[in-house]
């Protein structure tokens, strides 16, 4: 009974959700790819200026 009476409390509490339309979930999820492409290439470029610096310093000794 506590079961039905979740799944009954949870799709009243989903009436009232504001979902958002289909052009804002588009755009939220450009923005999303596009902070996660940019957040690779930032981390990329530092990971080789790292391995550089660290191949020169093992390499240099």
């Amino acid at each position: 009974m506590a079961l039905m009476n979740y799944v009954s409390e949870t799709k009243g509490e989903l009436r009232h959700v504001s979902w958002p339309t289909k052009a804002q979930t588009i755009n939220y999820t450009l923005i999303v790819i596009g902070i996660s492409v940019a957040t690779a290439v930032f981390l990329s470029i530092f990971d080789g200026f790292f391995v550089y610096l660290l191949e020169k310093f093992i390499l240099k000794s």
